[in-house]
């Protein structure tokens, strides 16, 4: 599914190295897509695969100072990170012969890495937004400045989010989005609940902000008393705010109004006005407000909000979303918080590092082409291609075989599989950065320029004819996902390069490995919210009633089984928060099996390492998420990651597959051995 990265967390989030200096890479590292050396075959695969396929990984990759989870993505995404950084120290300094992508990556690094540049401009390049922002004296003021804060911030912590979206009653309709926001903290209940751990987070949230009022200038007790106002502020909106486990609901978050309506919403707010500021029409035809009742506590909040609350709102939220591209001083307070406070991680990540991400956010595509002319052939594509199709046809098979669907309702689902579009490696049309500019001098004016680049790009689609081939995710990214709209699965080249797919091995770990990958993209369209939107990506209810029954009833089995994993501490899996990524993890697996045993119809596998075909090929779906996390992670990523933790994305997985139980010869008592009958299968 489709994932986002807020520059203010951006920095935080660092992946970084093992106690010593990191260097460039010239090229990228090879590690196989099953590597014996971090099994732990002391372990009793029928009890835990998880500790069997990954027991000694930890030991040879304990996490970085500066990670607050590591795990094989995270590895391969630092390598590729180093490799970028090479590219564009190259692209730096060269003169003669760039490309005019190449110079804007070259200048952007290059401003970036001035560090000292950046500290001695201090908070000057940010005070004409700062004072935009003291010289509001009438609220009817606020529409024109907060969307140009919105579109320098590059986020929705500013209120609200706006801009386009797919239609969900018509995909091929492009329309006004607007969005719950307004946060600091990552979810609504660190500012709802009251348990001592979300207390201490919350105390030391409110303190952050004093920190970063005094680095704006105030006072101490100016500053207290502006973290005090935030915080009453967000409050109220959290409370109005969807539960991340509503938004996964698609009918809870599509309500269409025409320009009436929205200001009905909102009274005391501007719309027009505000629409105008962006540069868009002031007005469309069509919005859809994800969360009206958001919207009703914003506008009652704005009314209640004295001049100097609304002011002591918008700096900070303009402060801490940029805080990542100001001076030593905002970063190493952004990074305090949200990297230390709140996810354990020990260190800051090097410049370089932080560098690297934010040109692969604002300035993606770019970085992607370098990224996939050097690493990315087009056997390796074609593989892929070909791997895709055989996992396709093994759900075709999956659709046609199930007992309890009815002909009606496969003939849909058939459909809709058929109408899958598989984008594979980067995309055919490349990203025009030609608005977009780059000053070789000026770091923050570059940040701010990529943000606005971004978010105008976005507006303009409003009303526009959609565009199928666009991705979501730059091609060096390592990761995947299904679009329920787009009704299509994306894999970048960098999730298609060992250690995830292998050329230099055999089928069975590649099967095992991405080709679970692509199952499991490919399930997200018939997961438990994918399902709800028919093949050309429209919220639509294709299903007989006796058939969803019978899916929510199979989907109810994952959900309860996965209810009972521990994270950390004694907080369980919120199951209906995961719920998609597990039935996608069982279904891709699945059908990764049976789209393997059908490749290899008529051969015969090679045994390696001391494993059969069959075991390697569940070893290496083990071992594409070999990872560790530090508690403070565990706890913040139970409240808003929808992925259950990698142990039990392994063994809540396998325990549902007799095939496993065959590979390894387990025995009835075995801890990941079900009795007959009592396997969860929805696919």
């Amino acid at each position: 599914m489709k994932r986002l990265l807020l520059l203010s967390t951006l920095f935080a989030a660092a992946l970084a190295a093992h106690g010593q200096a990191e260097t460039p890479l010239d090229a990228l590292p090879y590690t196989p897509s099953l590597d014996p050396t971090v099994m732990d075959r002391s372990v009793d695969p029928c009890d835990d695969l998880y500790r069997y396929a990954c027991g000694a990984w930890s030991a040879k990759n304990p996490i970085p100072a500066d990670q607050s989870r590591w795990s094989v993505y995270a590895k391969m995404a630092n390598e590729n990170q180093r490799y970028l950084w090479g590219v564009l120290n190259k692209l730096s300094t060269q003169g003669e012969g760039r490309s005019a992508n190449q110079a804007k990556l070259g200048d952007y690094f290059a401003a970036c890495m001035d560090e000292g540049a950046v500290q001695a401009a201090g908070l000057k390049p940010l005070q004409p937004l700062l004072q935009r922002i003291a010289a509001l004296q009438d609220k009817k003021d606020l529409p024109a400045l907060l969307a140009a804060l919105q579109l320098a911030a590059g986020n929705d912590r500013l209120f609200f989010g706006f801009s386009a979206g797919q239609d969900f009653a018509d995909a091929t309709r492009q329309i006004a989005f607007a969005s719950a926001g307004g946060l600091g903290l990552p979810d609504r209940d660190y500012y709802l609940k009251h348990d001592d751990k979300t207390v201490k987070i919350r105390t030391a949230y409110e303190a952050h902000v004093a920190r970063l009022f005094e680095l704006l200038g105030d006072s101490p007790e100016a500053a207290k008393a502006g973290a005090r106002s935030v915080i009453a502020t967000e409050t109220v909106l959290a409370r109005a705010s969807l539960s991340k486990v509503d938004k996964r609901d698609p009918y809870k978050t599509f309500h269409v109004y025409d320009a009436r309506g929205l200001k009905a919403l909102t009274p005391g707010f501007d719309w027009a006005a505000y629409q105008a500021a962006l540069g868009t029409a002031p007005w469309h035809a069509r919005y859809n407000v994800t969360e009206p009742a958001f919207f009703k506590a914003f506008g009652a909040r704005l009314k209640a909000m004295s001049a100097a609350e609304l002011k002591a709102y918008l700096r900070w939220q303009l402060a801490s979303s940029l805080a990542p591209a100001l001076d030593s001083g905002f970063v190493q307070a952004n990074f305090d918080f949200y990297g230390q406070t709140l996810v354990g991680t020990p260190q800051l990540m090097p410049r370089w590092k932080r560098c690297v991400q934010l040109v692969d956010v604002q300035l993606g595509e770019a970085l992607g082409q370098e990224f996939v002319a050097r690493n990315f052939t087009p056997a390796l594509k074609a593989a892929t291609v070909q791997m895709t199709g055989e996992i396709e046809a093994a759900m075709a098979r999956s659709i046609d075989g199930l007992a309890w669907m009815s002909a009606a309702t496969k003939a849909r689902a058939q459909a809709k599989l058929k109408a899958i579009v598989n984008k594979v490696g980067y995309p055919e049309r490349w990203r025009d950065y030609a608005a977009l500019p780059v000053q070789r001098g000026d770091f923050l004016a570059n940040v701010i320029a990529g943000n606005q680049f971004e978010a105008r790009r976005q507006l303009a689609k409003i009303g526009q004819p959609l565009d199928r081939g666009e991705w979501h995710m730059t091609p060096q990214t390592v990761n995947a996902y299904y679009d329920a709209q787009m009704n299509d699965i994306n894999f970048p080249a960098g999730v298609l390069l060992p250690p995830l797919y292998d050329a230099q091995l055999d089928d069975a770990p590649n099967y095992g490995n991405t080709g679970g990958t692509i199952g499991h993209e490919l399930t997200h369209g018939f997961d438990d919210e994918g399902r709800q939107f028919d093949a050309q990506g429209n919220l639509k209810n294709w299903w007989t009633k006796k058939d969803g029954q019978e899916f929510e009833k199979r989907a109810a089995c994952v959900a309860d089984q996965y209810a009972t994993y521990t994270v950390v501490d004694d907080i369980k899996i919120n199951s209906k928060l995961t719920l998609g990524e597990d039935l996608a993890d069982l279904g891709g697996l699945v059908l990764a099996w049976e789209a393997w045993k059908a490749h290899m119809a008529g051969r015969t596998g090679e045994a390696r390492d001391g494993l059969t075909p069959e075991q390697r090929f569940f070893v290496a779906f083990a071992q594409w998420d070999c990872a560790d996390a530090r508690p403070e992670a565990l706890r913040v990523r139970a409240k808003t990651d929808p992925h259950s933790p990698a142990r039990w994305r392994i063994n809540g997985v396998v325990v549902n597959m007799p095939e496993f139980e065959k590979a390894f010869a387990c025995k009835p008592g075995a801890k990941l051995v079900k009795a007959a009958g009592q396997h969860c299968k929805v696919w």
